[in-house]
């Protein structure tokens, strides 16, 4: 049985930049090994399959692997395969798809230019914070010093579905000067929900945007992230919450993936209201390719 599958550009302004997410339709069929063994020959951050062109309790049941392992939710993989469902199977303008994940429903929002969608933006869980780590400690994997690292903020474990810990860094010096070591990030991390690393700086490449971000991602495979919207989700709420930039809302640009030469853009918005966390995760989906798998 051929399947159909869409190589698209996540968090990209133009086609070969941002994060590339392989979508698979009619993932039913499949069992999780052969989804896996998919993904690794994908060998992209994640694949998703799809598991029906049906929706099933208000949204779309979708799975999300990386090479190494299925997880419950992801950032690129749900903006990419809500521009697909949108694209190929609905093929016509509607401002919202809803995809149903372990983690629960993410819906995702779409605004349109002359007819095609120009921005999709996906509402993330509310935000539940973990751990803070020592400065000297994330300093010493990290490989940098620890005045590098801002201490006016914590290094701390956020989760919206999938777990980072948040690191704040005083420039993008010190952003590009980041070489974490795999087995001391481990080491530091043994008791914690979170194995990956989000560092980032209030100092950007390209004058229009407000944070310049790394996401380091080793354990899922693959070393560095160029475009992550769990991650910057996690980022946004943690935000909104420390008061980054003195307010409890967030309305901001963040670019990821230079040091890679992946340049993405992803778009912020959270607000801590006392009572709850919101966050939204913004940016554009291009096509790259589409085929079928034999």
């Amino acid at each position: 049985m051929q399947r159909q599958f869409y190589i698209v550009d996540v968090f990209a302004e133009k086609k070969y930049a941002g994060n590339q997410l392989a979508v698979i339709r009619d993932g039913a069929g499949l069992s999780g090994e052969e989804m896996l063994a998919i993904t690794r020959e994908m060998n992209y951050s994640e694949t998703t399959f799809l598991l029906a062109e049906e929706r099933r309790n208000g949204g779309y049941d979708v799975r999300i692997f990386t090479p190494g392992e299925e997880i419950p939710f992801a950032g690129h993989p749900t903006l990419g395969t809500a521009w697909v469902i949108q694209q190929e199977i609905i093929q016509q303008p509607v401002p919202r798809v809803v995809l149903n994940y372990q983690v629960g429903q993410i819906p995702v929002d779409f605004i349109y230019k002359n007819g095609q969608p120009e921005e999709l933006w996906m509402q993330q869980l509310e935000p539940q914070f973990g751990s803070s780590f020592p400065a000297e400690e994330v300093a010493r994997v990290l490989g940098i010093s620890v005045d590098q690292v801002d201490e006016r903020f914590p290094c701390q474990e956020v989760s919206t579905g999938l777990p980072f810990v948040i690191v704040p860094l005083k420039s993008l010096a010190a952003v590009r000067a980041s070489r974490p070591q795999t087995a001391a990030l481990l080491e530091l991390l043994a008791d914690s929900n979170a194995k990956n690393m989000l560092v980032f700086a209030a100092e950007t490449y390209r004058p229009e945007n407000h944070l310049n971000v790394r996401v380091f991602t080793d354990y899922l495979g693959i070393p560095e992230d160029p475009a992550t919207g769990s991650a910057n989700g996690c980022l946004a709420g943690y935000l909104a919450k420390h008061r980054y930039f003195g307010l409890p809302r967030v309305n901001v640009r963040v670019e990821q993936g230079y040091e890679i030469n992946r340049p993405s853009l992803l778009l912020l918005k959270a607000e801590d209201t006392g009572e709850k966390i919101s966050i939204q995760v913004g940016g554009r989906v291009v096509l790259v390719a589409k085929g079928e798998l034999l």
